[in-house]
């Protein structure tokens, strides 16, 4: 049999009954088609002889294919910590409402052979990147950043630059600056629009205006947003994909563009996007 990855790394962010059961049918199934398994150590508690923890390093240099075992949640910590370094990535479906994750657990060892048999097609996607500091703090994000107040009905001024050219000075709860990826998340339940992955856009959307007239703003993807805070008494907050909350001193700029490097999707032949939308979101649902 020929196969395109001969190395594949099992990835998690939890070790639960579930999460280690579809690792250790993954590995058999791998193992005995003579691949190469590494094993990240976030699964530390997969048993058996020739399992072999490998380091983070190891796997970023080795790996042809990663294998995201969870949710949403996991796949996204999987797409910075390996995808961001060109490792195509594969996502099992141990959550609920996850658009990222293909593969449901009932058809793991099916979808999986017809994939190392070359049947899945490969999606690119790219990350937010955002600045701090005059660029001397860099984050990833797949979804989204996030710059909020961090506390309930607290209110943020600032301002809003695309291109270098001013949009507007604001207040609210806090502004979700969105890929394509992250449409269908955090930006989706603040009222953002769902964008198709193939669409080269950013999306920006306010959190609890204090507006009456404030809509969801598409730019292209190419577009470097900047963030000024304005009140330079207050503090705010920044998270990147829900992840690594850090706090904002007052007066601080914050940019957020595009970033070089892509994450590289592996879907099964038959996946469809507005499918997905149909299952996840009650579309056509009586």
């Amino acid at each position: 049999m020929k196969t395109k990855f001969k190395t594949i790394t099992l990835s998690s962010t939890k070790q639960n009954k579930e999460v280690l059961s579809m690792a250790r049918q993954c590995y058999e199934i791998l193992t005995k088609r003579g691949l190469r398994v590494l094993i990240d150590k976030n699964l530390s508690k997969l048993e058996g002889k020739k399992v072999k923890i490998n380091s983070e390093n190891f796997i970023v240099k080795k790996s042809d294919l990663l294998i995201s075992i969870g949710g949403d949640g996991t796949m996204l910590n999987c797409a910075r910590k390996y995808g961001s370094h060109e490792i195509p990535v594969l996502g099992i479906n141990l959550g609920n409402l996850g658009f990222l994750n293909d593969i449901a657990p009932e058809n793991l060892t099916e979808s999986l052979l017809c994939i190392l048999e070359g049947g899945f097609v490969e999606d690119k996607r790219f990350f937010l990147e955002t600045f701090l500091d005059q660029k001397k703090q860099r984050h990833l994000a797949l979804n989204e950043v996030v710059i909020h107040s961090g506390e309930m009905a607290q209110l943020i001024e600032f301002d809003l630059y695309v291109d270098d050219i001013f949009v507007y000075r604001q207040k609210s709860d806090g502004l979700i600056i969105s890929s394509p990826t992250g449409s269908t998340a955090y930006s989706l339940s603040a009222g953002g629009p769902i964008v198709h992955a193939d669409v080269d856009s950013i999306v920006i959307s306010q959190m609890l205006p204090l507006s009456l007239n404030t809509s969801p703003l598409v730019v292209s993807g190419n577009s470097k947003i900047q963030v000024n805070l304005t009140n330079e008494s207050k503090k705010a907050f920044i998270s990147f994909d829900s992840h690594s909350n850090l706090t904002l001193k007052g007066g601080k700029q914050i940019i957020i563009c595009k970033s070089k490097s892509n994450l590289k999707l592996i879907h099964p032949i038959e996946n469809d996007f507005f499918q997905a939308c149909r299952n996840k979101l009650g579309w056509s649902s009586r």
